[in-house]
C-alpha cells in the first residue's frame, strides 16, 4: 500500500522514524543548516520543529552564489550527485538542483503517485510537452509519468504542428503540459489544420501543472468543452523540494498531498511566520521539511505558496487518506491594492466568467507597491471589439468579486504573449 492510502496514525509513526534519521544527516553534513541553527539542537520530535528557524529561497540563492554550484546545503560528497537540474527561474535566479540516485528514484515514485491519482495508467499513451533542457519539469516529470506504467512520448516544447500530427498518428490518449498551452494549440489547429477541432484529436485526459488557474471552474469547463478531455491538476510541486507531490483525482477538485512519508508539511502565517494549526479550513503558507533526502535536504523551507486545507481528517471518495488542499496563490505574486491581497487565481476566476474574453491577461506593476489601482491588461476573444464599455464592465466585476479597483486595458486577440512554458501573469518592473 502506497503512503497516499495509509492510515494517518501509521504515517505519523513512519514520519517520526524517518525524521530521527534525517536530522542526524542534516545536523552532521549540511553546513548551511549548521550555520542557520547557530548551535541549536534540532528536536527529536517532529511536533517541535517550529523551534527551528525557517529557511527560504533567498537563503538558498545566496548559498549557491557563495558556494557554487550546489550551495553549502549540499549534504553529500559531489560524487554522489547523480543528476543535475535547474529551476525555471521564473521568480529569480535559476537554481542548481542536485539529486543522488536515491533522490531521483524517490522523486519519480512520489510524482508517479500524483499522476496515478489524476487518472493516468498503463493503458495510456501520454505526450509530455514541457521543457527537457535541464528544467525539473522536463525529464524528471517524464519519469513520474513512466512510473504509472503509461507509454510516454518525450515531445518537449516547440513544433506545435508536429505535435498535432503526432497525437493523431500515435493515437495518444493524454497530454502533459502547462494549462495555458492548449490555447496555443487551439490557434495552431485553427491556422494549420482546416476542418479539425481539438476534440477530434481524441485525447481523454489533460494533465496540467506549472501554472495557476485550474482551480477556476469556468476555466476547467472551457478546457473540457473545447477538448473533450478530463482536466486534472496533476503536477503540483516545489522544484527545490519535490517536482510533483500533489494532484487532483476524479472525485475531487482539491489537491491530494501524496508525499507524507517523505515530506513533513506545516502551515505558517505568511506575515508573522507564526505556526498555524494543520486542520480543516486552515489557511497559510506551506512549509516543507524533507524526511529522506540525501543531496540537498531542506528543513522548514518556506515554499511561498499560500494554501487552504480542505480535507485533513476524512479520506477522499477515491480512498486516499492524503490531506487535500487548494492553492490560493503565491506570496510573491500577491498584489496589495489599498490593503487588499489580490492573487492571479482570483483575477482568473473573474476574467474567465466573460465569454467575450480569450482568458489571457497580465498585470504590469510599476514599483514595489502597495498600489491604489490594479493595472490589468486583458485580451478579448475572436470577433469581439475591445470597447470602453466592456472594459468598464470588467472593472466593475473585479471590484465586486475582489474589492479592488482595476484600470482595465483591452487588447485585440493574439496581442498578449503566449508561451509553451510557464506564463507570467504578474510582471514587476
Amino acid at each position: 500500500m502506497t503512503a497516499d492510502f495509509m492510515a494517518l496514525a501509521e504515517l505519523r509513526e513512519l514520519q517520526q522514524k524517518r525524521w530521527s534519521e534525517q536530522l542526524r544527516h542534516v545536523e552532521t553534513s549540511s553546513s548551511f543548516y549548521q550555520r542557520l541553527w547557530q548551535g541549536l539542537t534540532p528536536p527529536e520530535q517532529l511536533d517541535a520543529l517550529p523551534e527551528l528557524p525557517l529557511s527560504d529561497k533567498a537563503m538558498l540563492r545566496t548559498s549557491q552564489q557563495e558556494h557554487p554550484p550546489f550551495g553549502d546545503y549540499l549534504a553529500t560528497p559531489d560524487h554522489m550527485v547523480n543528476r543535475l537540474h535547474r529551476t525555471s527561474g521564473t521568480s529569480g535566479q535559476a537554481m542548481n538542483l542536485a539529486l543522488s540516485a536515491h533522490d531521483a528514484r524517490q522523486t519519480a515514485i512520489i510524482g508517479g503517485r500524483a499522476q496515478s491519482a489524476a487518472g493516468l495508467g498503463p493503458a495510456d499513451r501520454v505526450v509530455h510537452c514541457l521543457n527537457y533542457q535541464m528544467w525539473m519539469g522536463g525529464f524528471t516529470d517524464h519519469c513520474t509519468l513512466e512510473e504509472t506504467g503509461a507509454m510516454v512520448i518525450p515531445f518537449g516544447v516547440g513544433g506545435s504542428e508536429l505535435l498535432i500530427r503526432t497525437i493523431q498518428e500515435l493515437k495518444i490518449t493524454a497530454i502533459s503540459c502547462t494549462p495555458s498551452y492548449p490555447k496555443v494549440l487551439e490557434q495552431v489547429i485553427a491556422d494549420s489544420f482546416p476542418g479539425l477541432t481539438p476534440r477530434d484529436l481524441g485525447l481523454r485526459l489533460g494533465l496540467f501543472g506549472g501554472e495557476a488557474g485550474l482551480d477556476d471552474p469556468a476555466y476547467r469547463k472551457r478546457l473540457q468543452d473545447t477538448w473533450g478531455f478530463e482536466v486534472r491538476n496533476a503536477n503540483y510541486g516545489v522544484s527545490d523540494v519535490y517536482c510533483n507531490f500533489a494532484a487532483q483525482c476524479e472525485h475531487n477538485n482539491d489537491l491530494h498531498f501524496v508525499a507524507l512519508d517523505v515530506l513533513y508539511p506545516e502551515l505558517i502565517d505568511p506575515d508573522t511566520a507564526e505556526p498555524v494549526d494543520w486542520r480543516d479550513g486552515a489557511n497559510g503558507e506551506l512549509v516543507l521539511s524533507h524526511l529522506e533526502r540525501q543531496c540537498q535536504p531542506l528543513v522548514r523551507f518556506r515554499t511561498g505558496d499560500i494554501i487552504s486545507l480542505t480535507g485533513v481528517s476524512e479520506p477522499c471518495a477515491c480512498g486516499r487518506t492524503a490531506p487535500r488542499f487548494r492553492v490560493i496563490g503565491r506570496s510573491d505574486d500577491m498584489i496589495v491594492v489599498r490593503g487588499l491581497n489580490i492573487f492571479p487565481t482570483g483575477l482568473a476566476a473573474t476574467i474567465n466568467t466573460f465569454q467575450e474574453l480569450s482568458g489571457e491577461y497580465r498585470v504590469i506593476l510599476d514599483g514595489p507597491g502597495p498600489y491604489d489601482l490594479l493595472p490589468l491588461e486583458v485580451e478579448v476573444g475572436g470577433g469581439v471589439e475591445p470597447t470602453p464599455d466592456l472594459a468598464d464592465i470588467i472593472s466593475q466585476a473585479i471590484k465586486r468579486d475582489l474589492g479592488a479597483t482595476a484600470r482595465v486595458t483591452l487588447h485585440e486577440p493574439g496581442v498578449l504573449p503566449r508561451t509553451e512554458g510557464k506564463t507570467r501573469r504578474v510582471i514587476r518592473q
